[in-house]
């Protein structure tokens, strides 16, 4: 009877753990939804200032990610016994996608201020756009990607050959963990910010596609077929940008935007004309 009681305390230990990872990423959705308001300038989206950049990377991680990332934490947490170092798994997980997102957000910056005008989307940003696209649908089918998904979909594996005591030791498996993650997804990530990093709905579209990819029990046909979304949305981009569903082409009269956080900018009054 004790094993047993002490069974039933461990699930509903779970199912409690489980139900407040989906509430945070609820919680998270709800607050990046807010702070991304009218903020969608398309492929190429200004993604700010670090600092704002950061707090609202960090958000979407949360949104995205914790649904996918549920089965590995739930084990992790029955494997420890400890439900105290649970955070600290959970808290090494995001800290290397925020170090994932800084490096992005590096290469973002960084390009823009070398090539400069290049990029714009009326002269080679549509075509970089569409060819990240590409990219990231080859990826799908890579053996690195395979092995990076294992790693993902192999949550007992992984605590078992990873396992590390102690807070300290949570820490580092959650961003071990998370370095295979972002091994497995940074070319969907990279296809977030071509298609436009402030778009809630191809936030929540790449967010789909991480978790069919990671829960799926068909994980070939599922990759196959995310390849194939991908490479067609690409060669939309490249050759029909309108016709690309929730897509805003830049310059195409979409909501301005400023990038300190304080929501969309007022629109620019009309000049009057003198009356007759």
């Amino acid at each position: 009877m004790g094993a047993f009681a002490g069974r039933r305390i461990l699930a509903r230990g779970e199912l409690l753990l489980a139900a407040l990872l989906l509430a945070l990423g609820a919680l998270a959705w709800l607050v990046t939804a807010d702070r991304m308001r009218g903020m969608d300038a398309g492929p190429g989206t200004d993604p700010g200032t670090v600092g704002f950049f950061v707090v609202v990377w960090v958000v979407m991680m949360a949104a995205m990610m914790f649904p996918s990332v549920l089965p590995m934490v739930v084990v992790y947490s029955r494997v420890s016994r400890r439900h105290g170092q649970t955070p600290f798994f959970v808290a090494g997980y995001l800290l290397t996608w925020t170090a994932a997102g800084l490096l992005a957000y590096g290469l973002f910056v960084g390009g823009r201020a070398v090539v400069g005008d290049a990029l714009a989307w009326g002269r080679g940003g549509r075509w970089v756009a569409a060819g990240v696209l590409v990219v990231a649908a080859v990826y799908q089918l890579t053996p690195l990607k395979d092995r990076c998904l294992t790693k993902c979909r192999g949550p007992l594996r992984f605590v078992l050959e990873s396992w590390r005591e102690g807070r300290r030791g949570a820490l580092r498996m959650g961003a071990a963990q998370g370095a295979w993650c972002v091994g497995c997804c940074w070319a969907l990530m990279a296809a977030l910010f071509a298609l436009g990093v402030m778009s809630v709905a191809w936030m929540a579209f790449v967010a789909a596609l991480i978790a069919l990819e990671k829960l799926a029990p068909w994980r070939v046909a599922a990759n196959r077929a995310i390849a194939i979304g991908l490479l067609a949305i690409g060669i939309g981009l490249a050759a029909a940008p309108s016709s690309v569903p929730a897509l805003t082409v830049p310059g195409s009269g979409g909501s301005m935007t400023r990038m300190d956080g304080g929501g969309p900018m007022p629109a620019k009054p009309t000049p009057m004309r003198p009356m007759p």
